[in-house]
Formats: structure tokens, sequence, C-alpha cells
């Protein structure tokens, strides 16, 4: 299986550009489908088999809350302030655990990483 990444409107741009610059590949809501819901966006997740990079919190609610499916799922919480070392750590993370984040919502933090299964 590839690996794809399908990063939300909410994610700052630099780190879709970091992201393809390190050599993964990824869909941008934001260029692609500007103005998407929630709701959609989880649709393009399964339609191209992508796992979703997020900051929007929501994705939390309706895969736990409301039981909606996901391929899988990356939420970054951090401050602006700390924009680069967030976007190193994903970098890291998908470079270690690829394919095996499918399935799975994983929440990155400067401090640490927790990924639980869907």
């Amino acid at each position: 299986m590839h690996l794809k990444l399908l990063a939300d409107e909410s994610l700052d741009f630099r780190i879709v550009l970091n992201l393809k610059e390190a050599g993964f590949e990824i869909i941008s809501v934001l260029k692609d489908y500007q103005g998407a819901s929630d709701r959609k966006v989880l649709e393009l997740s399964k339609t191209f088999n992508a796992i979703i990079i997020t900051e929007d919190k929501d994705f939390g609610e309706w895969i736990f809350a409301h039981k909606e499916k996901s391929i899988g799922v990356i939420f970054l919480r951090y401050n602006s302030t700390e924009f680069q070392k967030i976007s190193s750590s994903l970098i890291i993370l998908l470079k270690k655990f690829g394919t095996e984040l499918y399935g799975k919502f994983t929440v990155v933090t400067i401090k640490k990483i927790r990924i639980r299964t869907l």
C-alpha cells in the first residue's frame, strides 16, 4: 500500500509544502476542494484512500462521537511559534510509521505523539 495524505483546509499550507518537498503524496483541500465541509473531507479521504492531516479538532468528534468511518487522521496541536518543530515531527512520524497510520487517529504535539486505533 502506498501512503497518501489529504491536507485539510485548516492545515497551515507551509506544512503541505514541507511534506511535498519531503517527497510525500499530498492532496490539498484548500487548493483543490476549498470550502469542503468536514464530512466532505472524510468522504474525500475514502475516495483517495488518504489519511487526513488537520488542525481541526472537530474530526475527533465526527469519528468518536458520531461514529463516522475514517481512513485515518493525524491531528496536529501546536502554537504558531512551534511550526517548524511540529512540521519536522510530522515528517519523522510519517517516515517511521508510513502506511501503519491507516486506520489510526494520531495526535501530534511538540511533546508527544499518541496513536489510537479506530
